[in-house]
């Protein structure tokens, strides 16, 4: 009982570390997470190796009060990955496919045919974490996503040119929504599209298309880092960002599911070195 109860356990662990590592993997918080757990190893070791009891005990008191600064300065970023946690939850997510639902194909052609005209956009795909609190700061379409309708949409200088809009599903499920602005210094010299984009994105998993009207440049925002691209390379980059967060498979699989993955492969290889 005693060793069945230290596996479980030890894989409960396990799972919880490595799905904290998973999303914070690529972030600012990652990085310092990183950085706190190699500090407090070392200090810890060193202390342990010549039994400095005095520093022990201030190291444990340091890292308590580190703890709680990391909540705040953080904030954001674990925000976004408790939202994600919810979103994904324990139950496999399967994706609408109905008629008339956009591709990757028709939106990246649209994005094309704005950046030739240097018509700025703000589009946002909708993946895991609901992004619906922020539909309600604009105005519901619940329409197909065409050319002629987006074009129609963020045309200056009709009602509903200013702010983003949502696409869910393939659909265009709401126009002239309002996102939160990235507060990133090195965005300091970017236009408020931009900003917004990877506000966004720092605050959700969604991905986030820009349109620039000075430029006519096509840019990305994901997971608060900014991609852009020349009009005449842009489709193929973002033809490949485009498809990852449209997925046309019939499922998405759920947050635990991809935590086990590794496991499953573990057992696979003890298995075939079995035989």
């Amino acid at each position: 009982m005693t060793s069945a109860s230290a596996i479980v356990q030890i894989a409960i662990l396990y799972l919880t570390i490595y799905a904290i590592l998973k999303r914070a993997r690529g972030s600012r918080f990652g990085q310092a997470l990183a950085g706190v757990g190699m500090l407090a190893a070392a200090m810890f070791a060193f202390a342990y190796l010549f039994h400095f009891d005095v520093l022990t005990r201030i190291v444990q008191f340091l890292l308590l009060y580190l703890a709680v600064s990391t909540v705040v300065i953080f904030q954001p970023e674990i925000r976004r990955a408790l939202m994600a946690f919810g979103a994904f939850g324990f139950v496999p997510k399967t994706n609408r496919h109905a008629d008339g639902a956009a591709t990757p194909e028709i939106v990246i052609d649209t994005l094309l045919d704005l950046a030739k005209d240097r018509m700025g956009a703000l589009i946002a795909l909708e993946r895991g974490i609901s992004l619906r609190s922020y539909e309600d700061t604009g105005v519901a379409t619940d329409a197909l996503f065409t050319r002629e309708l987006v074009r129609s949409i963020f045309t200056p200088p009709l009602p509903l040119h200013d702010g983003g809009v949502v696409l869910r599903d393939g659909f265009l499920s709401s126009a002239h929504c309002i996102f939160p602005v990235s507060n990133n210094p090195e965005l300091i010299a970017s236009g408020m599209r931009h900003r917004a984009a990877v506000g966004l994105s720092e605050e959700t998993d969604a991905l986030v298309v820009v349109v620039s009207e000075e430029r006519g440049t096509i840019s990305v925002a994901h997971n608060g880092h900014l991609y852009s691209y020349e009009r005449e390379s842009a489709r193929e980059p973002v033809l490949r960002w485009l498809t990852k967060a449209m997925p046309q498979g019939p499922e998405h699989r759920g947050f635990i599911p991809s935590v086990l993955v590794p496991v499953q492969q573990f057992f696979m290889r003890q298995r075939r070195t079995g035989q």
